[in-house]
């Protein structure tokens, strides 16, 4: 990790080569692997960066080559290209080595003369073997750079190929290496055939180039990719060679001056200018920012482990403890208890985490779009606190400062630590960021009004609670303060309760039994408009604005309590389809939300389960993923999963009834490549931040089971710099990965910035708010543990009413659901299965009491 701003580190000793990003979302695994297998240093210029040509040009010098990265759109768009054109109109004292890769080779196509059109159909994550010059091939050419390298299959990422003609040759094995007569600079180096069963449908795509005259050379395959094979990296180790080679002939050596480059080589950790927030007082709201982030930091561990009486689970103590009321955290590990599979993989999570006083704790909300944070500091009279963000400062810098003070803090007070094994949440950051902070973090613009105050990051500082370990079957109660006297009546009154003396058997409801109706109306999506929208991100892939789209709709439930029979809602006019139902409620409290939860996890029991109700809203989720986890050494892993089936008791079309019957399913070019195009993506968000070389994946479009379906599963590791410093002295922990990494891939599709523009097209600018965001946690120590939530419900304060009677009142929830769809997608088999994911969620909501 460096700083474009600050002195270069020795290794600035080393060849530089300059990357031209167009935004795609593989670019800093290119990136990566140019750093470690070429042992040079990369530094970064976007395809938009505001240079003049005579800026570019002087930039250009420092460098020894230049490489330009795949991107969505057209390479013959200008704004899709940008500084990619420009070097290919470089007159010849300023010529320098050039790599195009995906849309800069299709860049390069064009200016060699050669024409760029749609493929029949597009390859998105497939896997095809890159046929090559034979080695020691009388059709040897100056330039080649597979020459030495042996057979090795390569990921395709494309909609759009090379027309040079190839498909009007009739001799195809003698003339296939022969530069075409027509496109007299474009010198053929590699090659796909696709094969589909028919001459009508089989298509030659050029896969590799050079230009005959000048030091050119392009890839059409992605070399980064994961399932890019190892044999492949030596094409890039020949480039690199006939680069340099080029460059001693023609003297180019390239000056290293860092004030004078422009391009940058690392993202800034939120921390990396703490030192000049001590001068803050002098800007706009510096003095509140330092006041809150600073004062009554002190942080000292009190602690006491309890047994875990046998059946006792989270809800239990949440009831005891009164947990579930008013502000309420409980992430649950609801299939925690289940016994261990005996086959396949072991999905329980281990721990549950209750936050206890969660209404009393400083609380901190943004809403995307201001330019201040809400800071509520308990349920006291005037509470809340307006923090202006001073200049250059986001909501990520206030809270790694605030957690920064504070861990540091109990490092100082607390002898020791509890392993990192043993308690993974002491205290520390709970809640949730929604999919709209995720896109203004990638530099998507959000509606300036969008009808709403409700926040996007909403964190509280939790300094009471309660972890469950599964896994010993140990309760740890908790506390940051100056004494231990809430663990020890919390300890009291949980091992008091008959609960915990006696058995779950003899634990009888006492709900009030006199019990209202409940008129709940559901509103789902309706099939032939979510068909037509897949068809249409179907055409914005095989038009190269997109690898993969990660489709979603939203189902709206109403729900009206009455003490009596009610016809007060009235079935919905239109297309849309709208279910009708009445139940009994037997408890009479005002908010059914508990009782959902319930419910669901019951019915679904997942190892990211949670229940929240925060800053006026409130999330019932059974959610199987993992987003973000990330260890105090700094070791981040993220778990996409990409590919669902059905789990079923009787084989049948569409499901699956044992793990290997899933396995069989799932491993299809289809949702393989639905799994991998999110890993690769995963991996450049963790490489934006951990560096070159520091991103792993110990686990490849792996099946998983769980209660209700089968998903495929990758996992991708990242390792922060040692200590969390970076070369520039930056601190970076997992809070900078969670930032640089929403919203989920898994959510969005590649690339993610086109992408997630395109979805808000399509889903028609509705915000999916919680749905599609993610849940969890920041502990104290600096480990934490995010979810996506998915599988999950929500409801927002101000969409429900309630009357004077406690009984009577409206809840309005929403349930999201969707699926990722690619060029090998069908309507009907996209919408069946957005309908499958909805099926458990939405069931609770008939006869969940």
């Amino acid at each position: 990790m460096g700083s474009a701003e600050g002195p270069l580190p020795m290794s600035a000793l080393r060849s530089s080569i300059l990357f031209i990003d167009a935004y795609d979302s593989y670019s800093n695994n290119i990136t990566s692997l140019l750093t470690t297998l070429l042992d040079v240093n990369v530094r970064v210029l976007p395809i938009d960066a505001p240079i003049s040509k005579d800026d570019f040009r002087r930039e250009l010098r420092h460098y020894e080559a230049v490489v330009c990265g795949p991107g969505p759109g057209t390479p013959g768009k200008d704004a899709d290209v940008g500084l990619m054109r420009l070097l290919w109109e470089l007159d010849d004292h300023d010529l320098l080595p050039v790599l195009g890769v995906c849309l800069g080779f299709q860049s390069l196509v064009l200016a060699c003369g050669g024409n760029v059109r749609r493929l029949k159909r597009g390859l998105h994550g497939m896997i095809r073997t890159i046929q090559h010059r034979p080695k020691h091939n009388a059709s040897h050419c100056d330039g080649d750079i597979f020459q030495h390298v042996g057979e090795f299959k390569a990921t395709l990422y494309h909609s759009l190929c090379a027309d040079v003609g190839q498909d009007s040759v009739r001799d195809w094995e003698a003339q296939k290496w022969n530069t075409p007569a027509r496109h007299s600079d474009i010198v053929p180096l590699g090659w796909v055939v696709e094969d589909r069963g028919n001459a009508q449908e089989t298509e030659r795509i050029l896969m590799a180039l050079k230009h005959r005259r000048k030091p050119f050379w392009g890839l059409q395959y992605h070399p980064e990719s994961i399932c890019t094979e190892s044999e492949g990296h030596k094409v890039l180790q020949n480039w690199f060679a006939q680069a340099r080679r080029w460059n001693v002939g023609n003297r180019k050596l390239g000056t290293q001056n860092s004030s004078q480059m422009m391009a940058r080589n690392s993202v800034k950790s939120s921390l990396h200018d703490q030192a000049s927030l001590l001068q803050l007082d002098a800007e706009k709201g510096g003095r509140l920012w330092r006041k809150l982030a600073y004062s009554d930091a002190t942080q000292k561990l009190w602690s006491r482990s309890i047994p875990l009486p046998e059946g006792v689970e989270a809800p239990h103590i949440a009831e005891m403890l009164g947990l579930n009321d008013g502000h309420s955290v409980v992430f649950d590990s609801a299939n925690g208890n289940q016994p261990a599979p005996t086959t396949g993989v072991d999905v329980r999570g281990r721990f549950s985490i209750l936050a206890a006083d969660v209404g009393a704790c400083l609380r901190i909300e943004y809403h995307t779009g201001d330019d201040f944070l809400t800071i509520f500091n308990g349920l006291s009279i005037g509470n809340k606190e307006i923090v202006a963000l001073p200049p250059g400062r986001t909501v990520w810098h206030f809270l790694a400062e605030f957690h920064e003070t504070r861990r540091s803090q109990l490092e100082c007070n607390t002898a020791r630590v509890p392993e990192e094994h043993a308690v993974p949440f002491l205290g520390g950051f709970v809640g949730f960021v929604t999919y709209e902070q995720g896109l203004s973090g990638i530099d998507i613009q959000l509606p300036k009004d969008r009808g709403h105050n409700r926040p996007d990051v909403c964190l509280a500082w939790i300094q009471k609670s309660l972890v469950i370990d599964h896994q010993t079957q140990v309760v740890h109660v908790q506390e940051l303060g100056p004494n231990a006297s809430w663990i020890v009546s919390a300890a009291q009154q949980l091992q008091n309760s008959a609960l915990w003396r006696y058995g779950i058997q003899n634990n009888h409801n006492t709900a009030d039994k006199a019990g209202f109706e409940v008129l709940t109306v559901i509103k789902k999506p309706d099939s032939a408009k979510y068909e037509a929208k897949v068809r249409m991100c179907q055409d914005f892939i095989a038009a190269g604005e997109s690898y993969e789209l990660c489709l979603t709709d939203q189902t709206r439930i109403t729900r009206v309590r009455e003490p009596k029979e009610c016809d007060s809602v009235k079935r919905s006019s239109g297309q849309d389809r709208t279910e009708r139902s009445k139940s009994h409620i037997a408890d009479a409290s005002k908010d059914s939300s508990w009782q959902l939860y319930r419910t669901l996890r019951s019915r679904n029991p997942a190892p990211y389960a949670s229940y929240v109700r925060l800053g006026g809203t409130t999330l019932v989720s059974s959610s199987p993923e993992r987003f973000l986890e990330y260890d105090r050494a700094g070791l981040c892993s993220m778990k996409p999963m990409k590919g669902t089936v059905k789990k079923c008791a009787e084989p049948g079309e569409g499901c699956a009834t044992t793990l290997a019957e899933a396995e069989a399913i799932l491993n299809t070019p289809k949702e393989q490549a639905e799994n991998l195009m999110i890993v690769d993506l995963v991996r450049h968000d963790l490489h934006g931040i951990c560096g070159a070389g520091n991103v792993t994946v110990p686990d490849l479009l792996k099946v998983e089971e769980y209660q209700t379906v089968y998903t495929m599963i990758s996992r991708v590791q990242g390792q922060l710099p040692l200590n969390g410093v970076g070369d520039d002295g930056s601190i970076y922990s997992g809070l900078d990965v969670l930032a640089a990494s929403l919203p989920p891939g898994s959510m969005t599709g590649a690339p993610k910035k086109r992408s997630c523009e395109i979805l808000q097209q399509i889903e028609g600018g509705k915000e999916r708010s919680l749905y599609s965001g993610v849940v969890g946690y920041m502990c104290v120590t600096g480990r934490g543990d995010w979810s996506v939530t998915i599988r999950s419900m929500f409801r927002w304060d101000d969409e429900s009413t309630s009357d004077s009677d406690e009984e009577s009142g409206t809840e309005v929830w929403h349930i999201g659901a969707g699926g990722a769809v690619t060029i090998l997608s069908t309507a009907e088999g996209e919408r069946e299965e957005m309908f499958v994911k909805l099926a458990r969620p939405l069931s609770i909501f008939s006869d969940a009491n």
